[in-house]
């Protein structure tokens, strides 16, 4: 298991490729202004000894150098022993619509993307219980298992895309049927099931799957994406499509608007004895759910994490002050032997 002690240090990786550009940039004038001084094939006649290769090695040297350095800062960690830990808390469970409505734009950039970023928003804000993901369309499946390992739930989470279900559709009720099967079995309590979608159900009976979830100890939170007053479905050409070709029509040639049902989604929270929330551009719809879940019961459960880590910054900033003397012992002129046998050939 590897992580980063200071993860901060690694958003000044980003300068990398503004210091490449600058460096190009900058050699760019650098030619200009020998091309209005003189010819450049006499002027590099005239100065034998000047390379135009080791700037370049030079230049990235130490931009290696200063890679090394900032992973050196953010401290990479290797876990070296897993460990059996007592937690307390609560199991949750989400259920993601992600049905061809989720990628309406009424929700920026549009509603899959926002509820995404609130579940990981969420992710960031929980400590000790686990957190399984279900997808759904026209059919539910289990995307990823309770766990209290939030770094895998961020990865598999930044999976989901409409594509990942065979079958278009919004069968909310068979996803909190699957969630319900997903959790221990036999436990009463401490179990919350949280469904994020734009609640155009037409596939089953939602209502009843949410008060049987009640009656076994399940609290069924909605949360709406979308807007009552509707949006187009985008068509995308391809999944890396930079913008849509066109939106869904109806048998008529006319455009499809999918809207947010939040008498429906109510409805359902109501039966499950939980909350609805209709999802906005700040994205902290979750942050009341939590509210409710950091009230609730904790149940002790024992999960494996590595509980030592040893640190590897010493490596990279090795390697980082390697580099910098590579640099600083390369001459920016040629070998004088080799620039001397070059001149002998050339005038000979």
């Amino acid at each position: 298991m590897i992580r980063f002690a200071h993860t901060e240090y690694l958003y000044a990786l980003a300068l990398l490729p503004f210091l490449l550009g600058l460096f190009w940039w900058v050699r760019i004038l650098r030619k200009r202004a020998i091309a209005r001084f003189g010819n450049p094939s006499l002027l590099q006649r005239l100065m034998p000894t000047i390379s135009k290769y080791k700037v370049g090695i030079k230049f990235l040297l130490v931009i290696g150098a200063i890679a090394f350095l900032v992973l050196g800062l953010a401290n990479p960690q290797i876990g070296t022993k897993l460990e059996e830990v007592k937690r307390e808390g609560v199991d949750i469970m989400i259920a993601l619509d992600v049905s061809n409505s989720m990628k309406a734009e009424d929700i920026k950039p549009n509603r899959l993307e926002s509820a995404k970023r609130e579940i990981s928003r969420m992710l960031e804000k929980l400590q000790n219980d686990r957190i399984g993901i279900i997808v759904f369309g026209g059919e539910s499946y289990l995307h990823l298992p309770l766990t209290a390992d939030y770094s895998a739930a961020r990865l598999i989470l930044s999976t989901v895309d409409v594509d990942v279900v065979p079958i278009q559709g919004t069968a909310v009720g068979s996803s909190i049927k699957l969630a319900m099967k997903s959790f221990v079995a036999g436990e009463k309590k401490h179990k919350v099931i949280i469904v994020i979608t734009d609640g155009e159900n037409h596939e089953d009976d939602a209502i009843s799957a949410a008060k049987d979830a009640r009656e076994e100890g399940s609290f069924v939170h909605t949360i709406g994406m979308g807007s009552p007053d509707g949006a187009p479905i985008p068509i995308y050409q391809n999944p890396a499509s930079a913008g849509p070709v066109g939106f869904k029509q109806d048998r008529e040639g006319k455009i499809v608007l999918t809207k947010l049902d939040e008498a429906g989604l109510q409805q359902i929270a109501d039966a499950g004895g939980g909350k609805y929330i209709r999802a906005t551009t700040q994205q902290d719809e979750l942050d009341a759910i939590l509210k409710d879940i950091e009230s609730m019961e904790k149940k002790e459960f024992g999960a494996k994490v590595f509980t030592e880590y040893e640190d590897r910054f010493q490596y990279f900033l090795s390697a980082a002050l390697f580099l910098l003397a590579m640099e600083f012992f390369i001459s920016e002129r040629k070998n004088c032997l080799l620039s001397r046998w070059m001149l002998f050939r050339e005038t000979r």
